[in-house]
């Protein structure tokens, strides 16, 4: 019983039981491949969230291992990603100045804050939670947040001061502070923001063409930013440029993660604990989407609720190891993928690699200018820019369109937490508004068959003294009114009507409220002298129906096919057909 249950939580103990050579071989390819991206994306990504640059590279070593032995996804590679450090720097900032060792508490306080609601949420099996997030919400965030983090590195780019968290803040900092340009670094770091522009879309078929294999082609191009950051290092170094105003990382500690604690002071998780849930959702949200999409190609299956307990264990132990909340991030999940990731293990021994640099390779990045590390940052978070999305959305649904521009403008107006507390509200208020009127079609026999169809859009047989109303939604306390309401119009205006007949395929519930109306509804057709019946009721909402008095006081029946009532209550129509 013990095991079964253990291998329940760490899955690790199920794939681990059948490694093999074959599978080391390519984890340890995958993960050299990846080692060689994350250490320089690494850096970047800890100075955007507003931390020391080693925070990046702790936040990638042990919660790599704890998500290898918790989560469920062969591939998926867990660590900072752009969105997460953007909401990092947004909700640390508010309660402690960048720079200091509250910032750096306060960063621990939100990853163990974040783990341990990821943690209960995957224990009590909450997984569809990330459900009240749409996928059109999502787009508008992730687009949203990926303008606001390349305007946040302009200024990297530049050598200028940039501040704020909303667009408008940035672009004003930005414009006020344009005097002090430093000419030097704005060379390094435009010419390295088109370098890796070049690498990303360029390198690889130049490398094909002359004659280099797709896998090689393809880590010589993943290593791109490597190359990068070596010349402009050396550059750097060589010439003398820190000294004349090009900002460099400095010195970075030369050692292993180190074991923290996060302040789990009242008042400081009080300020953290709503911005730690709102990570937390976005966080999930983009990494169940980036594991789905990757185990759907391998015909592999994940568990939402066990990411969860994985996600969360990472983050918990990014709090102990002076790291900050992570994630699984797309760009790194895809290179381990096509890297060749055979399990998890790809991830413990990338984390193992990252290990390597923290001690022996730290002291060769205290000339790496900071523009060449905020270009990286702006090359890899303008992907996730897609205005398209405002196009397709306006194609396909007004409400849609209205929640991702919503979403966009909030975000880049109010800052992150907002646009994520916005796009909550208008995924929820989206899904009450499109199920308080639910479509209700009035539906006849098409000829020659059982089939019922809706009589605006089909030929079909009707009986002027039979009414059947088929509703496509479940019924719950915001439609029940609704339906109500059209059923009692629908047969005041035609007093031929004896029988009401709803159909129910599409009922898959019934609440309290809507009981409450259907009782209304048999009760006000009874003083009408109209009876009312129900068709093709699923089992566990006639289950559901059983334990009350309603089917008692039903002045009709209730049929197991809407041609069994049709036959029954208006024989003459049937017989027609």
């Amino acid at each position: 019983m013990i095991p079964k249950t253990l291998a329940r939580y760490m899955p690790i103990l199920d794939w681990g039981r059948t490694y093999d050579t074959g599978a080391l071989s390519n984890d340890l390819i995958a993960a050299v491949i990846v080692t060689i991206m994350l250490v320089p994306q690494s850096l970047a990504y800890a100075l955007l969230a507003g931390l020391p640059p080693e925070a990046g590279i702790y936040a990638s070593i042990v919660p790599i291992i704890f998500y290898a032995m918790f989560g469920t996804s062969r591939a998926l590679a867990v660590g900072p990603v752009a969105v997460v450090s953007l909401m990092t720097a947004a909700a640390v900032g508010q309660v402690a100045e960048s720079g200091t060792m509250g910032y750096a508490a306060a960063a621990l306080t939100l990853a163990f804050l974040s783990g341990v609601f990821l943690l209960i949420l995957g224990f009590l099996r909450l997984g569809f939670i990330a459900n009240f997030l749409s996928h059109p919400v999502i787009a508008g965030f992730i687009t949203a947040s990926g303008i606001l983090i390349a305007t946040s590195q302009v200024g990297h780019i530049l050598g200028i001061k940039s501040e704020g968290h909303t667009l408008i803040h940035r672009l004003e900092s930005l414009w006020h502070n344009l005097g002090q340009m430093n000419l030097i670094t704005a060379i390094i770091g435009i010419a390295a923001t088109a370098f890796l522009f070049w690498v990303r879309k360029g390198l690889k078929p130049l490398l094909r063409s002359y004659g280099l294999g797709p896998r090689l082609a393809d880590v010589i191009t993943k290593a791109g930013p490597v190359a990068a950051v070596v010349a402009t290092t050396v550059a750097t170094w060589g010439l003398g440029l820190a000294d004349r105003g090009v900002a460099v990382v400095g010195e970075v500690p030369q050692s292993l993660p180190p074991l923290t604690l996060p302040d789990l002071s009242s008042e400081l998780v009080g300020q953290l604990l709503i911005p730690a849930i709102l990570i937390s959702i976005i966080g999930f949200v983009e990494s169940i989407s980036v594991a789905q999409t990757l185990a759907a190609k391998k015909r592999q299956r994940i568990k939402p609720d066990q990411e969860l307990i994985g996600l969360g264990m990472a983050n918990v132990g990014a709090a102990f190891t002076g790291g900050y909340p992570v994630t699984g991030g797309f760009a790194r999940s895809v290179v381990n993928f096509d890297a060749g990731a055979e399990t998890p293990a790809a991830g413990a021994f990338t984390a193992v690699g990252l290990a390597i640099a923290a001690v022996a390779l730290t002291p060769l990045v205290f000339f790496l200018p900071k523009a060449t590390l905020a270009a990286t940052i702006i090359v890899a978070v303008l992907s996730l820019v897609d205005l398209s999305i405002l196009k397709k959305a306006w194609g396909y649904s007004f409400a849609d369109f209205l929640a991702v521009a919503a979403t966009i403008t909030v975000t880049l107006a109010m800052g992150v937490e907002a646009g994520v507390s916005a796009g909550v509200i208008l995924s929820i208020a989206l899904h009450l508004y499109k199920t308080s009127k639910p479509h209700i079609a009035e539906v006849g026999l098409v000829p020659g068959t059982q089939h019922f169809r809706n009589v605006k859009r089909h030929a079909v047989l009707t009986s002027p003294s039979l009414l059947t109303i088929r509703v496509d939604e479940s019924l719950y306390f915001a439609n029940a009114r609704f339906l109500e309401d059209y059923i009692l119009d629908r047969v005041v205006q035609d007093c031929p009507i004896r029988d009401v007949v709803l159909m129910c395929p599409a009922v898959n519930e019934v609440d309290m409220s809507a009981l409450e109306s259907l009782e209304a509804i048999n009760t006000r057709l009874k003083e009408l002298g109209v009876r009312f019946h129900l068709s093709e009721v699923k089992g566990p909402v006639m289950d559901r129906l059983k334990k009350t008095h309603f089917l008692d006081d039903l002045t009709g029946e209730v049929f197991l096919a809407q041609f069994d009532a049709l036959a029954a209550l208006s024989p003459e129509t049937a017989k027609a057909a």
